[in-house]
Order: C-alpha cells, then sequence, then structure tokens
C-alpha cells in the first residue's frame, strides 16, 4: 500500500540560486546590513514597484513601527484599520500609544470596508491604515480620497501583496507609506525581512535616520556631514546582508515565482468553482478581474464554524495541513484596554470563525493539488450524507 501523501500548509520557495548569493555577500566581507545586497534590493523594490523609495528592514512588523514614528503618531491619536489583520498592525500604533479604532471588513475581499471609514473618524483621527487582504487589493481610490478629503496618513499594511498592481500603481506605493513582508510563508521570502516604501517625499530623510537607531549615518555616509550622531528616536531595524542576499535572487525572479503561484491558485478555483456551487457548505474567493490579486492566498469560507473545524480536522486525518487564519483583534479581552470597535464586526467575526486556508506555494505539484481537492470533495459527499 502506499503511502499517503504528506502536504504542508506552505513550503519556502528555492529558486536554486539563493545560497550562491549567500556565498558571494560573505566574499564581498560584509554581513552586518546596509551593504552591497541591501542596495540592490532596494533599487529592485524602486523600479519593480514605482516606489519613490525603498528600505529594507528585518520585518514587515519593523516597517510598520517606522511608519507609526513616521507619521508622528502620539498618545491618544486614533487610527482606523480592520480587525481582521496580523497582530503587527496594532501593535505598532500601540506602542506609540495610540488607540486602534476597529471598522468591518468586506464580505468580497475581506478587505476594509470603506463605506465604514468616514463614520469612523473622529477629531483625534491621525491614520487610515489598509491591509491589502490575500494579496487583494484594497479599494484605494475611495480610501485616499477620503484619507485626503480629512488631512490623514495613509498607511499601507501590503505584508501578502507583493506585485499586486491596479493598472501601473503596485500594492504599497499608493499611500504614504507601504509595508511589505518578506516572511517565508509570503510569495517571495527570505526567512525574517520586510520592506518600508516611502510615496511620501517629506518623510524619507526622517525613515533613513529612524531605521539607523535613530541617527544620521546616511548623512555621513554621504558626506553631508563630518560624523554621524544621534538625531531623533529610532531602532535597529536593518537585515543582515545574508538575508538581503538571500531576498536578491527571490526578488529576481518574483514574477516567475508570482505567475507559477496564479496557475496554482486557477486550479484550485476551477476545481472548486462547482463543487462549492453543488455543496453550499462553503463560498470561494472571486477571480474578478476588478479586484487585482498576485494569488497569494485561496481560502474557503464555510457556512458554520463548526464545519471550519470539522474539514480542518479531517484533512488532518489525511497528512494535509489546512490552517484557519487570523483571530480578530478586537475578541482579545486582555487587550481591550488599548482600542475601541466602530460599529458591528459581522464580517470580520465570520470571517474569524469560518475562512480556512488550502496548501498553496508556487511548486505545488498537480499530484499534490489533485490530492487535497479529492480529499475536499470527500469532505463534502460525506457532509451531505450526514
Amino acid at each position: 500500500m502506499s503511502k499517503p501523501l504528506q502536504i504542508p500548509f506552505n513550503k519556502a520557495e528555492l529558486t536554486g540560486k539563493e545560497l550562491d548569493r549567500v556565498a558571494e555577500a560573505f566574499a564581498l566581507g560584509q554581513t552586518s546590513g546596509d551593504g552591497h545586497f541591501t542596495a540592490l534590493c532596494s533599487k529592485w523594490l524602486e523600479t519593480n514597484l514605482n516606489a519613490n523609495k525603498a528600505l529594507l528592514t528585518h520585518s514587515c512588523t519593523a516597517a510598520l513601527e517606522i511608519a507609526a514614528l513616521l507619521c508622528g503618531i502620539e498618545e491618544g491619536d486614533e487610527i482606523i484599520m480592520p480587525s481582521f489583520t496580523f497582530v503587527s498592525t496594532a501593535n505598532a500604533f500601540v506602542l506609540r500609544g495610540a488607540v486602534p479604532v476597529f471598522v468591518d471588513i468586506e464580505p468580497e475581499t475581506l478587505n476594509i470596508n470603506p463605506d465604514l471609514i468616514e463614520v469612523a473618524i473622529t477629531e483625534r483621527t491621525k491614520a487610515i491604515v489598509v491591509v491589502h487582504y490575500a494579496g487583494a487589493m484594497c479599494a484605494m481610490d475611495r480610501i485616499q480620497s477620503i484619507a485626503s478629503r480629512y488631512g490623514l496618513f495613509l498607511i499601507e499594511d501590503a505584508a501578502q501583496a507583493i506585485l499586486t498592481r491596479d493598472g501601473s500603481r503596485f500594492a504599497g506605493t499608493i499611500g504614504d507609506v507601504g509595508c511589505i513582508s518578506f516572511h517565508e510563508t509570503k510569495n517571495i521570502g527570505c526567512g525574517e525581512g520586510g520592506a518600508l516604501l516611502i510615496n511620501n517625499n517629506s518623510l524619507s530623510d526622517r525613515a533613513e535616520i529612524i531605521r539607523a537607531k535613530g541617527t544620521n549615518r546616511k548623512a555621513f555616509e554621504n558626506g553631508l556631514v563630518d560624523k554621524y550622531g544621534w538625531v531623533d528616536i529610532g531602532s535597529s531595524y536593518l537585515p543582515g546582508e545574508i538575508t538581503a542576499a538571500f531576498l536578491l535572487e527571490q526578488l529576481e525572479n518574483a514574477r516567475a515565482l508570482t505567475a507559477a503561484r496564479e496557475q496554482k491558485w486557477m486550479k484550485y478555483h476551477r476545481a472548486l468553482t462547482p463543487i462549492s456551487k453543488l455543496f453550499s457548505l462553503f463560498s470561494i474567493p472571486q477571480a474578478n478581474s476588478k479586484i487585482p490579486h498576485n494569488s497569494h492566498i485561496f481560502f474557503l469560507l464555510f457556512q458554520t464554524n463548526k464545519a471550519q473545524c470539522d474539514f480542518i480536522g479531517f484533512m488532518r486525518e489525511y497528512n494535509i495541513q489546512c490552517v484557519f487564519h487570523y483571530t480578530p483583534l478586537h475578541t482579545s479581552s486582555e487587550m481591550r484596554k488599548f482600542f475601541r470597535i466602530c460599529g458591528d464586526m459581522t464580517v470580520t467575526e465570520m470571517a474569524g470563525e469560518r475562512l480556512v486556508r488550502l496548501p498553496l506555494w508556487s511548486s505545488i505539484t498537480e499530484t499534490e493539488q489533485d490530492y487535497v481537492l479529492q480529499k475536499i470533495l470527500d469532505f463534502c459527499e460525506m457532509a451531505n450524507i450526514e
């Protein structure tokens, strides 16, 4: 009897030359940050995303923390954002003493609902933070218009959205700043890593200072000052050159990796469209050209929390790792003193209780996907009988 397939939720991708790049970094003699490979990664991001300025960071969390500092977030400021996001989105602002104000998300995209933003604005509101969930672009024209009308900073948590493009505009390059992740679960990864995209040029100089531990080291390196010193608040947000070297190889193959991932995403979509209609146990993401995305996540939205839990357990029995996603931030009783909620959170709570992510990476094989799809069908047939 053949052994059942073991299918994880994610596998880190390798193009084959990452370790050559790492060896190259060692040969150049610099393994600390802001060296040859960091500069090349930043240049790639600026060129390929049409970003005004890109600064590599050790994580997207770090990029979000820099964004909070750049926007002058202070104690008592309010930041409008979705609750259906990773804790880093809120923590970056709570660390500055600000209050996340959670609003609900759209059922179609699971992105922040632009219809609910304006009612959440008060005299204390300082910024709007959008999260491009699953790499799908938020309604940026509408949200940008609201931010401009009220004089608010607009920050993009584009952790999942590298290379998502709406016309000529890429996710992360539309607001004042954008934050990208290169965590191993992302389309393009280096284990841990991130980038800050600066689109408001007035923030560029200070961003470099904050990122360099609050020093004017960049001005010193450019010959603008005789020595560098402490001139602002900041922290150590740089990745090492080993990380940057690995990342550069990934970036230079980013479009090929994304295209391959899109093929796998579309295979799920084609196969699951009739299954979802036949059994009505779950819905699937739309393949809608009006909502550009980068095929980061393929998810199922079950009708009930019980179905979600039963499905995850069923797939585990067949060595397939399917996982839920965020526990909505507003459901945390321990952190309730740090945030407030504006309106009901029906869609957010539904997503938190019913969403399941399927195994997906660029090189997942036809055999692996077919096995996943067969077991989904088996589960639906079993649930239908019950």
